[in-house]
């Protein structure tokens, strides 16, 4: 049922009233609620996963959102799940960034992305027969936020496509109110730094030097991170102490330094 092809009072009805309780939104649970009601009559699904960040890089971060029992975010697994965000990724830009569709032949080949997913959700996953995605560009903080739904239902049709459309930026509104839930997120910008020394750099400050490596300002960092820029320079003070540098060239030259090379 797409709401651009409906004109009665009560579709307008439900639709207003839709974007209304999406306002509402504070918590997952409220996310759960809403995504669960009658959301489902232009979105059916049993699972919706966002992901947002910088997908070029790998930084990403996502939410499983579902009434199925054990398909969360904290019960997921990253590493498994990395290879399935990137085609989900791929296959949207090479469509033009805009909503699709698949069905069960593009289900398997997910699977086969996801393969590594031992989970409930990659267990989950192999129950869905069609799915449907779109996304947001976000111009004032770089990041992309990916949002695709899953349904063990045979194909969705283009009333599907339409209504996806049409309430993707009520369901990023409401994602954005909701603070991520903690999960196993590891940067895969860390594992650049894998074989090299830290000394004794925090993630946040490991995530910085990648960027500074890569020749990102301050105020490009900030934006990336979505952290002020004036953060980003008191992370650097710190960097520069611990590793007893006095500029970003020395400290990229040292972070960049192997065991064993001097």
């Amino acid at each position: 049922m797409s709401i651009s092809s409906v004109h009665s009072v009560d579709h307008l009805q439900r639709y207003f009233r839709i974007l209304q309780e999406g306002l509402a939104i504070r918590r997952h649970f409220d996310l759960l609620i809403w995504l669960q009601g009658e959301m489902q009559l232009y979105l059916p699904h049993e699972i919706m996963l966002a992901a947002w960040g910088d997908f070029d890089s790998g930084i990403v971060r996502y939410d499983i959102i579902s009434a199925l029992p054990g398909v969360r975010t904290a019960h997921s697994e990253p590493p498994g799940l990395s290879p399935l965000l990137a085609g989900l990724y791929t296959r949207w830009v090479e469509l033009g960034r805009t909503p699709c569709v698949s069905g069960i032949d593009d289900i398997r080949l997910l699977h086969e992305n996801g393969a590594a997913l031992q989970c409930s959700f990659g267990r989950a996953l192999q129950g869905m027969r069609s799915s449907a995605l779109h996304g947001i560009s976000d111009k004032r903080g770089h990041d992309e936020c990916l949002y695709v739904i899953f349904s063990s239902q045979d194909e969705f049709d283009d009333s599907t496509l339409g209504s996806m459309e049409i309430l993707l930026p009520y369901l990023d509104a409401a994602f954005r109110r909701v603070a991520p839930l903690p999960h196993p997120f590891k940067s895969p910008l860390c594992s650049a730094y894998s074989g090299r020394e830290n000394h004794g750099l925090s993630e946040r400050e490991t995530q910085i030097m990648e960027w500074v490596r890569k020749g990102k300002t301050n105020a490009e960092i900030g934006s990336i991170l979505r952290i002020s820029s004036f953060t980003v320079k008191n992370h650097l003070h710190q960097i520069f102490r611990k590793l007893d540098v006095y500029n970003r060239m020395q400290a990229v030259s040292k972070i960049e330094r192997r065991p064993g090379n001097g």
